[in-house]
Formats: C-alpha cells, structure tokens, sequence
C-alpha cells in the first residue's frame, strides 16, 4: 500500500519539482536519497523521493529529508519483469506535479522513471556492470535522447562508456559521493575510548580494513601480506572489521598462518565510522571498488591509507594514498612497512594533504557545483 509522508510544509505547486527514485532504503542508499535530494537545497526547487520497496517508516521518510517521501510498498519480486504497477503509479505522481526531472539509483529505478513520458532521467550507477546485459543496453539506447547517466567514480563513469559506445561522452558523467566532513569528525570517539570499546590495548599499532569478509574485498591477500611483515612489528595488530560469508575460511588462514592474537575478526560494529580513531593505519584491499566511502571515513580520521589499485579507490585517495597492484601480497607488505614507518611528522602533514583533497572534491559543496555544471542539468533546470 503507498503511503505518503510530508516533510516539511512548503507548496509543491509553482516550484520545480524533482523526483527522486530508489530502488529501497537499505544502506547506502537512504544516506545517497538524502544527498541527492540536498542537491536541490535551493530556492524553486521541491524534492519528492520515492522508495520502490520495502515499508512505510516515518523514521526513514525523516532521514531521508526532502518535501515528501512516497513508499510504493512492492517487494523486490513484485518489480521484477515489467514493473507495469510503478511506471503507472509515477506516471501518475508525475502528471500530478508536473514532473520534467528525475534522478533515479540503480537500473530499475531507472527503467521505472524512462517509461513516463515527459522526463528526463539521470541515472545514478554505483556500481561495475549495470549496463553489459544486451537488454538493458537496447532500453536505454531506445531512450538515449531523454535519459543521461552518472557513474559513482571515473571507473564507473568509463565502465558505463564501454558498455554503451554509441552514446556521447558528456551524457555519461562522474558525480563522486560525499560526505560532511566537519560532522563526521565531531562524531568520532576519542582514540582511547573506540579502543576500549574495541577491545584494544592502548600500546598497540593497528592496522585496519572494514567491509564485508567477502571475495570482493580480498582480506586474504591482506592476511597474508601482514603475515609477512608481522615479525618486523612486534606490536603490530590487523583487525578486520565486518562480517561475511568468508568468516571461517578467514579464521583457519589466520590458524594456518599462527596469527592468533595478531589478527582479529570483530564481526559487525555499528556505526563503524565513529571508531576509526582507534587506528593507525587504514587498508582497503577490494579487488573491484566502485568508490570507497570507507576512504572517506578513514580520511575523516587522518589515517594514512593504502589502497588496491583498481576501481574507483584510488580516484578517492588520489597522491596522499600509497597504491599497490591487486592481489600482490609482497607489493601490499612493503606498503605496510612504509606506512609503519611514518612519523608524526609525516602523519600530520599526510592528514592534512588528505583534508585538502577531500574538501576540494568531496565536500556537499564540492560535489553540488560539479553537478549544477554537468551540461543535461544545465540544459533543463534554471539555475
């Protein structure tokens, strides 16, 4: 049943109204409604995010922020095939508020906006892939003239390329994600006490990798290159935070490797972000990263960083990361020596080259003027 939650109280009539359409509200995608719907924090404009699946929550209609968030209510198995049931529900939302804009996450989402008659969609990709089925390539090569697409990172923006050649470069674009660093640092926990929470002594060096225990993310390649350096840093730890479906493999290649107590697996922790101040040093070994908000995080607490050289990590981290071929245990162990060896010195000038990069591109201001000069949006909205 669709159900319907007004934010705030401002007329929907005479503004410029933008739908936004979610595929559902699980994360990221509530943060990303809420900053793409900030885009349009601006005088004229009126935001109207709608949910695809999952249930009405007030408490997700207020994170999600906007004018009015719309919750269609269908299951994911109720949109699969043609969707009819949602096209014809936003046709009618559409007509209703005289819709010309929409942005959409993920290619239902957008296959659901390009059927009504009217709008022009931007598509939000977030990941490698979405258009290499023949399918998806001919409905949006069939609506080419009224659809326009971003990718997450430059290495999405040049997947989506690949996949639609006939399609002119500027209608496929790169809109990095974002974050408030200035919140975001106000939220951490002081050092001693994330390591407490943590379970980690107060002397210890930490290296760090958060995400899923999942082939994606490569903490093999990751174990086995602080295995080799392990003897070098007596008090040296690996924690690897997250959980997964590669949970038990990973504890027997720590048994394997005699890492008991060198390397630990914490399973999930909520709200992750704010516990980064209990590191040293921060690894993301992905084998295939569209962007990386976990760099954002970890920029956010000054951590030094080394990255896998693929995906859209190292776009993120840029020169102020050390960067090492996917999968080269020996490569990423000679990073981590170089990262332990810091000083505070270079750490403090390392945190710094990161706030630079980060409120240069980054930013919701950084990213807001990136997107109010892509030519599509230019070409449609006032300014």
């Amino acid at each position: 049943m669709t159900q319907t939650f007004d934010n705030s109280r401002r007329e929907l009539e005479g503004a410029t109204v933008i739908v936004q359409l979610c595929h559902g509200y699980g994360q990221p995608f509530l943060d990303l409604a809420r900053e793409y719907g900030a885009l349009f924090d601006r005088d004229g404009y009126r935001v109207i995010t709608v949910y695809l699946t999952g249930p009405a929550e007030a408490s997700v209609a207020a994170a999600t922020g906007g004018d009015r968030v719309v919750f269609l209510g269908y299951t994911s198995r109720q949109i699969r095939g043609l969707k009819l049931g949602a096209i014809l529900q936003l046709r009618r939302l559409c007509r209703q508020h005289g819709v010309r804009f929409a942005i959409a996450h993920r290619y239902k989402a957008t296959y659901v906006a390009s059927h009504v008659p009217g709008v022009f969609v931007v598509g939000v990709h977030h990941a490698f892939g979405d258009f290499r089925r023949r399918s998806r390539q001919r409905h949006v090569n069939a609506r080419r003239d009224r659809i326009a697409l971003l990718g997450v990172s430059d290495a999405v923006r040049d997947d989506l390329r690949a996949s639609l050649p006939a399609w002119p470069p500027e209608r496929i674009q790169t809109l990095y994600n974002r974050v408030d660093f200035h919140a975001m640092r106000r939220q951490l926990l002081a050092r001693e006490e994330a390591r407490d929470a943590l379970g980690i002594a107060r002397d210890a060096f930490v290296f760090a990798n958060v995400g899923r225990l999942h082939p994606d993310k490569d903490q093999r390649t990751l174990i086995d290159a602080f295995a080799a350096v392990a003897e070098e840093m007596p008090d040296a730890q690996l924690l690897i935070v997250g959980e997964g479906r590669l949970r038990d493999a990973l504890t027997a290649q720590i048994a394997a490797l005699g890492l008991e107590g060198r390397v630990r697996l914490t399973g999930p922790v909520p709200a992750a972000a704010r516990y980064f101040k209990a590191f040293d040093r921060f690894v993301l070994s992905s084998d295939h990263e569209p962007f990386g908000m976990v760099l954002l995080e970890a920029m956010v607490a000054g951590l030094p960083i080394a990255v896998s050289d693929c995906g859209g990590g190292p776009e993120v981290v840029g020169a102020t990361g050390l960067a090492f071929p996917l999968g080269d245990s020996a490569a990423l162990a000679q990073c981590l020596r170089q990262l332990y060896r810091l000083s505070a010195a270079e750490c403090a000038d390392w945190g710094r080259r990161m706030d630079e990069r980060a409120l240069r591109l980054f930013t919701p201001q950084a990213v807001a003027d990136v997107f109010w000069a892509l030519p599509f949006v230019r070409e449609r909205l006032p300014g």
